[in-house]
């Protein structure tokens, strides 16, 4: 709290002024161009590393970027995730969702964890909100990366897109260069958009190329942030050499 309270005077002394004249800006007609999920990690700074400010995004973070299936949904007990999406793409128009995972991700290597029986059960997901928060909404992840690993990763595998007739394929990791855990990220980054497409308010938005789902991927050991092209199936990194055919394929793909 020292810390935090000595950042507040800092703010006030050096950055108060400047953020009140961009909230005076986006008061009345603020114009959010993504709704971005991501982890609840203290790495994470999406702000910084998109370079977004205010009223650019609605963020939602949560432990491991995940949004529940529909599935999950009933009317008397829901999650954040769905009503942020609902929030974020109906009431406010918002035509863009980015899911945004990331290496040494701790939900994640939990989750790898999980694949030992006496660990996931029932009396230790109890215990543990973390652990029921995973064996409930990322089971489905784990199942892919499972899947995968009979293969030694060389496979693909294959994801529902926007609508039951829109699938893509992807390649995890092609040239091996992550740990395991940080695969299972990869591929739980993904799996999130197929939920997304699983939400009925969605489904016409989704139809007629009024909402578009995004991946991308942040290594936080080296600062790269990869993007998912459907081009190429798999998780290109962003830099001078890919930026303008990942932002052609961007434009083409969601025009």
């Amino acid at each position: 709290m020292d810390r935090i309270l000595r950042g507040i005077m800092k703010y006030r002394d050096f950055g108060k002024q400047a953020m009140v004249k961009q909230f005076e800006q986006v008061r009345d007609n603020p114009h959010p161009k993504a709704v971005f999920f991501t982890c609840m990690d203290s790495r994470m700074i999406p702000t910084r590393f998109t370079q977004t400010n205010v009223g650019d995004m609605f963020v939602v973070r949560n432990a491991g970027n995940v949004i529940p299936h529909s599935q999950h949904f009933m009317d008397e007990l829901t999650t954040n995730e769905p009503a942020a999406l609902e929030l974020g793409c109906i009431v406010n128009d918002i035509k863009h969702v980015i899911v945004c995972g990331h290496s040494d991700c701790k939900a994640m290597n939990l989750l790898h964890k999980l694949q030992d029986a006496e660990f996931s059960s029932l009396t230790n997901r109890r215990i543990s909100p973390l652990r029921a928060w995973l064996c409930t909404h990322a089971l489905s992840s784990l199942e892919k990366f499972q899947q995968l690993q009979l293969t030694d990763f060389s496979k693909p595998i294959l994801f529902q897109a926007e609508t039951p007739l829109r699938k893509f394929v992807a390649y995890i990791d092609p040239e091996n260069k992550f740990a395991v855990e940080d695969k299972l990220s990869q591929i739980n980054t993904l799996q999130q958009l197929q939920n997304i497409a699983s939400y009925g308010f969605l489904k016409k938005r989704l139809e007629t190329n009024e909402l578009h789902i995004h991946a991308l991927w942040f290594d936080i050991y080296t600062g790269e942030i990869y993007y998912f092209s459907r081009a190429a199936k798999t998780f290109v990194a962003v830099n001078e050499e890919t930026f303008a055919k990942i932002l052609d394929e961007v434009q083409r793909y969601y025009s």
